[in-house]
């Protein structure tokens, strides 16, 4: 059965084409975001949702989204996404970072010009049939010194663009490096040194905790006099009372903001006042910028529906289409080596340790991780994926670290998975086979070769003569077939193990009657997903 996708904003003919040319449903409603009761009424329907900024994905909507993988926003601020409540129900959610970044960068740009020369206010007195030729005196912005708060993707393009315009560029960002900062041909400063040095400040970082109001009022008074200060990335970075006051008084000389604390904008401290030029969220408003980020959002959603690539997901790990295919038995085997750590484990969780040895060692990490986390965590809530189990095992408090190290042994590369409680450590390793089935190769510290089926039984006992035939018999005099049997111990009449692959689930009476033979220190039924 085809996945089906909601489109419930506007997005271009093209996109949608993309879907249906990918085999993908595609139900086109670009007004159905307006209407939250009608997209929590039928959003259940979905495996993915397209979207643009008029949809609200709330964590009700979200309830009721029992077939959601994915949420796609064409565009970069994901604002309107509760994805605190997504990860939870473990939808992933992606943006498209870079189908407007000229576009936002080119608008920054512009309102630089337009409140440097006061473009708009002189536009509409020339209008007006006035002719104040002396009223509008403005400044050059070669030789001026732009202060850049964050220089990543669409920071990093104005960098560049006000160097053509021989400004000197001033860069705050704490994950700028030195060597890129030279790169970029910028100086790396703190904020305080910017603010001080800037004759324009613009601003090019998410909406978060710790960027919400950056420049404070505080912070606004520590700017020279005559800044002037762009905002194109997000509401809320800027004080906007506090910049009206300092606008006001004269202290900064002029301001250009495409967004706004609250939006839509209808009212704002800022409006009406001189030198002032405000633009409706306009950063990503141009016809290639639309058609891209549209295109991007169909192609990446695409992807991870047919194939299980992830490009742009802000609460998972990225894994490319190659990725997706190379890895997909390592990650089938991660989330088996979980699964069996997981249902073995009754006590609370304090620790998982993650060792990746050889070939598996350069791949992609972050997933392979999720992978693992998940597979232990479903032992407690079947309903949990790759994006939901790092939150849940961090809402736990479970520290989670991973090993790297070069290939050490006969296999050209296995993972090894520990967990840590308070009364003991549980270990199991596994690899991949040339045939891309995954292994169990190590339980315990114990060295064994397990294929991997739906239905196991894993016992501990003394390695002494009578197992496999009490094993063997039991099993069959209950109607349960083995296909698989696997033995292994530590030392001759040290302790031993073994994991059979059954045809059907071992019923409770039959745990009971291997029980009661009195030879087994520990039986646990165990079931896969190896679908």
């Amino acid at each position: 059965m085809a996945p089906k996708v909601l489109v419930s904003d506007k997005l271009s003919d093209t996109a949608v084409q993309i879907f249906r040319d990918r085999g993908i449903d595609v139900d086109f409603q670009p007004d159905l975001g307006k209407d939250k009761e009608k997209l929590a009424e039928v959003i259940g329907e979905y495996d993915g949702l397209a979207i643009r900024s008029a949809t609200k994905v709330t964590e009700k909507i979200l309830d009721r989204a029992d077939n959601l993988k994915v949420i796609a926003r064409a565009g970069i601020g994901t604002d309107n996404i509760d994805k605190v409540a997504a990860s939870k129900k473990g939808v992933i959610v992606m943006n498209t970072p870079f189908g407007n970044m000229i576009t936002t960068a080119e608008h920054a740009i512009a309102m630089m010009f337009a409140v440097a020369r006061q473009i708009p206010e002189a536009s509409a007195s020339t209008h007006a049939g006035k002719w104040e030729k002396s009223r509008f005196m403005g400044v050059e912005l070669t030789n001026k010194t732009l202060g850049v708060i964050g220089a990543g993707n669409i920071g990093g393009i104005v960098c560049d663009r006000a160097r053509g315009l021989k400004m000197k560029v001033i860069a705050y960002d704490p994950f700028l490096s030195a060597e890129k900062a030279d790169k970029m041909g910028v100086e790396k400063v703190e904020l305080d040194d910017l603010l001080a040095r800037a004759d324009f400040i613009t601003l090019h970082v998410p909406l978060t905790d710790q960027t919400r109001n950056i420049l404070s009022r505080e912070n606004l008074e520590k700017t020279r006099p005559g800044v002037r200060i762009i905002n194109c990335a997000r509401g809320g970075l800027v004080d906007e009372e506090a910049l009206a006051d300092l606008l006001e008084s004269g202290h900064v000389a002029g301001a250009g903001f495409d967004v706004f604390a609250k939006e839509p904008a209808t009212e704002n401290p800022l409006f009406d006042l001189p030198n002032v030029v405000c633009t409706p969220h306009l950063g990503a408003a141009t016809t290639e910028a639309q058609e891209n980020v549209a295109i991007q959002v169909a192609e990446q959603m695409s992807d991870y529906l047919l194939t299980g690539a992830v490009t742009n997901a802000l609460n998972m790990p990225s894994v490319t289409a190659r990725e997706a295919k190379v890895m997909g038995p390592w990650i089938k085997l991660a989330d088996h080596l979980g699964a069996f750590i997981g249902q073995m484990t009754d006590e609370p969780i304090r620790a998982i340790n993650i060792l990746y040895d050889g070939v598996v060692s350069g791949m992609n990490l972050a997933a392979l991780t999720s992978a693992a986390v998940a597979g232990i965590m479903k032992s407690l809530n079947p309903e949990v994926n790759m994006v939901s189990a790092p939150v849940i095992a961090k809402e736990r408090g479970i520290q989670i670290s991973t090993t790297q190290q070069d290939k050490s042994g006969a296999f050209e590369g296995y993972i090894k998975l520990t967990v840590v409680t308070d009364q003991r450590e549980r270990s199991i390793g596994g690899t991949v086979f040339s045939d891309g089935k995954p292994r169990f190769i190590q339980i315990k510290g114990i060295n064994i070769d397990a294929e991997i089926g739906e239905h196991m039984l894993y016992t501990t006992n003394r390695d002494e003569p009578g197992i496999i035939g009490a094993l063997g018999q039991t099993l069959a005099g209950n109607g349960v077939n083995i296909a698989n049997f696997t033995l292994g111990r530590s030392i001759r009449g040290g302790e031993a193990i073994a994991l059979l692959y059954v045809d059907s689930p071992v019923p409770k009476e039959l745990m009971e009657k291997l029980h009661d033979t009195g030879l087994f220190q520990q039986i646990r039924p165990l079931r896969f997903d190896v679908s």
